[in-house]
């Protein structure tokens, strides 16, 4: 099996967190809501219709033909608007007004925490839906779309484990091991080893072949695998006081100031063209970004790429389906819901579109317990990002999450990694523009 694209149709949920816009690729629109189905497919039958951002990839992977086969009194009819930035306002304005709303609509992980605090009353609670089963889910996973009540508004579909994504070339060259289960053993458990790996590579591979692709990617990975980020569980805002976040903070800052970094903003034209030149030797990888390196780096880094294990399990990625109260149809709705969000199908979407599945139950399935890349030297990729999947912490989201990353990033870390200034001035300058964007 070899992954073709990133989760959904590639969607880098925490881009921004690294210093990215959030664009979304790939999104082909479907501004009539035909589907696959054709214009004239609903008469007489039983229409569902799904709004999406960007290529989410359930449509790609024949789920709604899969669905109409098996239930031939249903069909589906998909809407998509290509980014989330778009795409999430007007769902929130929808849910307002309880109008214009699919009967089946998409929620990006960076919004979730702001959909089930502040529209649970006006969705449905998936728990109860024919079909779904809470242990077949990550624990993580299922908690973040539930709220205080105990309502669940949202069935996940994909999430982002994280891996570190290696040159064995350079590291080889740098008298480093290549073999992956040696280099995951290099930096296991702690992140401070991954920068003393860097530190090793950087005394042998000299100028111009950086250890890290940038120092905000390193910040996102590390963040993402603390239990407490942003927020504590009783949904206060502790991004200021929480020692994880200015630990990870100086840490992906020592990766700027040791030379480790190649000092490139993620997502860019530069960082792409980073991967084909072998401007540096790891990046923080979830599942989904395999799809993107190789696209990047071309025919030429087939068997130059692979993938470890990172220090430490996080999660970078990952979506939901809610169902609104306010549609006609919620109880066909929740069932559709409870089927594209199983494990098979999950499974099925990781086959075709490289979306890692929420659901734990699906890890045991062929699809996913055999997956192989082979552009990546035939990484065992299934089992890896299972394994890192399961040891993911139930980490707190908070409702402005993205905001404060994307300060983080591309105020704070980007100073540091581009413009030379000091960890602490980079530091002082993020809690600036967070404490001014959330008014504090």
């Amino acid at each position: 099996m070899r992954v073709r694209s990133g989760p959904a149709g590639f969607r880098p949920l925490l881009a921004a967190a690294v210093g990215a816009a959030l664009l979304l690729t790939g999104c082909a629109s479907d501004p009539e809501g035909t589907g696959e189905q054709g214009p004239e497919a609903g008469k007489g039958k039983t229409v569902l219709t799904i709004g999406v951002f960007g290529a989410f990839g359930l449509k790609e992977a024949g789920l709604y033909e899969e669905y109409s086969r098996l239930n031939p009194d249903v069909v589906i009819k998909q809407t998509s608007i290509e980014r989330n930035e778009n795409y999430y306002p007007q769902l929130l304005t929808h849910l307002g007004t309880g109008s214009g709303l699919a009967d089946i609509q998409a929620v990006e992980l960076g919004n979730i925490a702001e959909v089930t605090s502040t529209q649970a009353d006006r969705l449905v609670d998936l728990s109860k839906a024919p079909g779904v089963d809470k242990s077949a889910y990550l624990p993580w996973k299922w908690a973040q779309a539930q709220n205080r009540d105990g309502r669940v508004v949202g069935l996940g579909t994909d999430i982002g484990p994280q891996g570190i994504c290696y040159r064995k070339d350079l590291f080889a060259a740098a008298g480093l091991p290549s073999d992956r289960e040696a280099v995951g053993a290099l930096w296991a458990g702690d992140w401070a080893k991954y920068l003393e790996v860097g530190k090793r590579y950087q005394a042998e591979a000299g100028k111009g072949k950086a250890f890290v692709d940038s120092a905000s990617g390193v910040l996102a990975a590390v963040t993402g695998s603390a239990p407490l980020r942003f927020y504590d569980a009783d949904g206060k805002v502790v991004y200021k006081t929480n020692p994880a976040v200015k630990g990870a903070f100086d840490l992906a800052a020592s990766f700027a100031s040791e030379g480790l970094s190649a000092r490139l903003q993620q997502f860019t034209p530069s960082w792409d063209q980073g991967f084909s030149r072998g401007t540096f030797a790891t990046v923080s990888c979830p599942a989904w970004m395999l799809g993107y390196i190789q696209d990047k780096a071309g025919p030429a880094g087939q068997g130059k790429w692979d993938v470890a294990q990172a220090p430490r399990p996080g999660n970078w990625g990952g979506s939901f389906l809610v169902v609104p109260k306010a549609g006609k149809k919620t109880e066909e709705a929740a069932k559709l819901a409870a089927w594209l969000t199983a494990p098979a199908q999950q499974a099925r979407l990781f086959e075709k579109r490289g979306s890692f599945p929420s659901a734990k139950a699906a890890y045991a399935l062929p699809a996913v317990s055999g997956a192989t890349h082979a552009y990546f030297g035939g990484a065992p990729i299934g089992s890896i990002f299972a394994k890192a999947a399961e040891g993911i912490p139930v980490q707190p989201v908070g409702p402005k999450d993205l905001l404060i990353s994307q300060n983080l990033a591309d105020v704070g870390m980007l100073q540091v990694d581009q413009k030379g200034r000091s960890a602490a001035q980079g530091w002082e300058a993020a809690m600036k523009a967070i404490d001014n964007a959330l008014d504090q």
